[in-house]
């Protein structure tokens, strides 16, 4: 193992200062993805900042209505927590439906923001993979792509984004806190996360050095109905297929607010924001779900192994849709 130095910090400033935007540090929460990577040796940090002891486990409701829920809040509390289940269940089911309970009870909510692909690629040093050495090329591109993305890929990278959490917060328009040297800034779930482009070495928007502190989930989407399914190949610990999160309100038979995410499909959750405009004052019929899903949809561009996505997330968000509005006192 390349040696390396270890800082325990104790407030988000020692944590940046400690970081200071050297390339070879990381910050270390519950370690779920990034320890796993060094005993790869896809991850050679120089530098561990640990940020698990800084004062950011706490959900709580702000003034505003809203709710933010800390980097280092683990997972299984955030599933668990009343305000989350009560107001957002599609983050309560999404984080349940990730990894295994053992995972759920270390792994934090900024390290699931910041979890690396799990392209077989990615994770072997013996294989070609742009995104752990620019240049080198997509071995998945012409070998093992089943698992891949649909939509938003480049030549450069076909990779998925792993997290459950992510598209659920995507769907509800949450935003993530980060705190840098230059202070502190937010920015939309749905934003956070790259598409590949010719840059797929850089997951995020994340600047250097900046650390994520919390997660805020805005009030304009809570209490209202919503779901997340996943399509995966066993019952549990296995990452998706295809996935979907779904806020729905209807009023008067009409769609009033709809918001929608995929996951497993590209490089980041994929905010489906032309099935969102197709729905919005429709009826929550079958046929007006199938032709929104199918509008997000045409923009798909599946590899030789991996067209049957298109169709597992077309029946799948249409499912949730639909089950969505029937449960809706307006529907």
């Amino acid at each position: 193992m390349k040696p390396f130095r270890y800082v325990r910090a104790y407030s988000v400033e020692e944590a940046t200062a400690a970081h200071a935007g050297r390339p070879s540090s990381r910050y270390l929460g519950g370690g779920t993805n990034l320890v796993d990577l060094m005993k790869l040796g896809v991850e050679r940090p120089g530098r561990l900042i640990d940020v698990s002891r800084l004062p950011l486990d706490a959900v709580e409701e702000l003034p505003d209505g809203s709710v933010r829920a800390g980097a280092t809040v683990r997972n299984s509390d955030l599933a668990a927590h009343p305000l989350v289940r009560d107001r957002y269940p599609v983050l309560a089911q999404a984080l349940l439906a990730g990894a295994s309970g053992q995972l759920r009870n270390v792994a934090t909510t900024g390290g699931n923001l910041l979890q690396r692909t799990r392209c077989p690629y990615f994770q072997d040093l013996a294989k070609p993979c742009n995104k752990r050495e620019p240049g080198s090329g997509c071995g998945a591109r012409d070998g093992v792509h089943r698992d891949h993305a649909i939509l938003g890929h480049s030549r450069l990278c076909i990779a998925t984004h792993p997290s459950d959490m992510a598209v659920a917060l995507a769907a509800l328009g949450a935003q993530v806190e980060l705190h840098g040297v230059r202070g502190r800034r937010t920015l939309p779930v749905a934003e956070f996360h790259r598409l590949p482009g010719d840059r797929p070495d850089l997951d995020t928007e994340i600047a250097p050095g900046e650390l994520i502190t919390g997660v805020l989930l805005p009030p304009s989407t809570a209490g209202l109905p919503s779901a997340y399914r996943k399509a995966r190949d066993r019952a549990s610990y296995a990452f998706a297929l295809a996935s979907v999160a779904v806020v729905l309100d209807v009023e008067d038979s009409a769609v009033r607010q709809v918001r929608i995410a995929f996951g497993g499909l590209a490089h980041r959750p994929w905010r489906a924001r032309e099935a969102e405009r197709a729905l919005l004052g429709e009826p929550p019929s079958d046929e007006a779900f199938l032709r929104a899903v199918d509008a997000e949809l045409c923009a798909a561009e599946p590899l030789r192994d991996n067209a049957f996505k298109v169709r597992l997330a077309r029946n799948l968000t249409c499912d949730v849709l639909r089950r969505l509005a029937d449960s809706s006192p307006a529907s």
